[in-house]
């Protein structure tokens, strides 16, 4: 065993003991996984892959059963993960391209400002996907609005997502590594130079696209939109993990004598999917079993720096994912060819997009030795609620109108309480209704299958009501035969959409 390993696990048994009052309000850590499914991991019954790091926090901490993303997609979770309030409130609030605006301006409360009024140094590493500046980014000059202007103190992250334009880090306010005698300009109308592209040259590709994705060539991979410029300031997606993880744990090492809320957003396991040389036989599933291997990775290098700087004991670390898991996303990387017997949504129907189940329901482990009692929780949780829970836990203050659709779970999340929501919305092409162990999905138009993902989305022209106390898997409708429930939750549906 070695040294670190030793360390985590000895640190990670305190949570055996009975709770005691911190020396100061804790360090709070969000590691928020891409695309990782409910049975992704090792800790949720995976078999094919092995996550060590999350089953050691997952056994050191309470996993959750029933918790939830508010919505299939990114961008939706993490704006309502970081406002606390439902992204289906805000147009804007879909999948963004890589140039969008900010979709969080400044003077809005998020996590972020509430903990770094509270006394906090603040920190976001990784995926972004939130929106930059005011629609008009000059990639080359100062960029803003963006995590600085919304209560972040540092800032290093991609500006949307491993398959978009532009493949940079944005660091603080600037291009990190940027050439100004080699500008960048950034498209998603149309080309902005005679440079090859995927869809023209696949030839030059060391991962063909399978849909979309047949664009602007970085590294040997084809995106979403088109990028000129900026040689040198291009990421490596082999060692975009140990950029960001690096980028982390030094987070970490530098405000380790105060408070602090890191929030790590990992790049693993989205598309594209190209894990660094050194986890290429971590599975037998190819890429994305490999990502799963480096994500956990991650996971390790940022709680044994923790217990490194000995504040282990003192830090409530959160592991989640933005969505559930997609398979074939884009790229041929043999995800579906190697899947074999994994499941990555574990016993649950549908996954990213769909308004079943597994479209909203993640991982989600609470670990904070001392305070929080290793076990198991089916408390139905939601990630919207994250902003006042933790302001409860950090000692944080919300003002009036702050967080608006956010509900106070910080008992259930510390387990001190196995009463977590009475109802929470999941938002895909369709709102879904969750209420205890019912769920409702409302008659909706367009399709039933994704054509590129092979996945349910859930669409029926037919109201959808299931017990999953009894039928997790979301096979047996059973609205005609609980008329009375469907029509209580399509009226307490429409009283949460009008902001009731």
């Amino acid at each position: 065993m070695k040294r670190r390993d030793f360390l985590f696990t000895g640190l990670s048994l305190s949570g055996q003991t009975l709770p005691g009052p911190a020396t100061r309000p804790p360090n709070i850590v969000i590691l928020y996984a891409d695309d990782l499914g409910y049975g992704d991991s090792s800790a949720y019954g995976a078999t094919r892959v092995r996550t060590p790091h999350i089953d050691r926090l997952a056994a050191g901490g309470l996993r959750f059963t029933d918790a939830h993303t508010t919505a299939a997609t990114c961008t939706p979770s993490r704006y309502s993960l970081l406002t606390g309030e439902y992204a289906f409130r805000i147009p804007k609030a879909k999948v963004l391209p890589g140039d969008a605006p900010a979709l969080i301006q400044p003077g809005r409360v998020t996590l972020a400002s509430m903990l770094k009024d509270a006394g906090y140094r603040t920190g976001v590493v990784g995926k972004w996907h939130l929106g930059l500046g005011d629609g008009q980014v000059n990639w080359n000059a100062d960029i803003q609005p963006g995590p600085l202007e919304i209560g972040f103190d540092e800032s290093f992250i991609l500006p949307a997502t491993g398959d978009r334009v532009p493949c940079v880090y944005v660091d603080g306010h600037r291009v990190a590594n940027l050439d100004p005698l080699d500008p960048i300009a950034v498209s998603y109308q149309g080309p902005l130079d005679d440079q090859p592209t995927g869809k023209a040259h696949p030839e030059l590709l060391k991962m063909k696209p399978s849909h979309g994705h047949d664009m602007t060539i970085v590294n040997g991979i084809s995106r979403i939109g088109y990028m000129k410029g900026g040689q040198r300031a291009r990421w490596n997606d082999e060692t975009m993990a140990d950029v960001l993880t690096r980028r982390a744990t030094s987070f970490i090492g530098a405000h380790r004598a105060r408070p602090f809320f890191l929030y790590f957003a990992t790049h693993d396991i989205h598309v594209p999917r190209v894990p660094h040389p050194r986890f290429a036989a971590a599975t037998a599933m190819g890429p994305r079993g490999n990502a799963i291997a480096e994500l956990d990775w991650c996971v390790g290098e940022i709680v044994n720096a923790l217990a490194r700087h000995r504040l282990l004991d003192n830090t409530l670390i959160l592991l989640s994912s933005d969505n559930g898991a997609v398979v074939d996303d884009g790229y041929q990387d043999d995800a579906l060819a190697k899947l074999g017997a994994h499941r990555p949504n574990g016993p649950l129907r549908g996954g990213k997009y769909s308004a079943f189940e597994a479209g909203t329901r993640v991982p989600f482990i609470a670990h904070w030795p001392g305070h929080i009692r290793p076990g198991v929780s089916d408390a139905l949780m939601s990630q919207v609620d994250m902003l006042r829970s933790l302001a409860t836990v950090a000692g944080g203050k919300l003002p009036p109108g702050a967080a608006p659709d956010s509900e106070d779970h910080s008992a259930a999340l510390l387990g001190q309480s196995p009463q977590g929501r009475t109802a929470l919305v999941e938002q895909s092409n369709v709102l879904a209704l969750r209420m205890g162990s019912w769920k409702y999905i409302p008659p909706s138009q367009g399709v039933r299958l994704n054509p590129n993902t092979n996945i349910e989305l859930g669409a029926s022209s037919e109201p959808q009501l299931y017990n999953l106390a009894t039928d997790l898997g979301e096979t047996r409708n059973l609205a005609e035969q609980h008329l009375d429930r469907v029509r209580e939750m399509t009226a307490k549906l429409a009283k949460i959409r009008t902001g009731g």
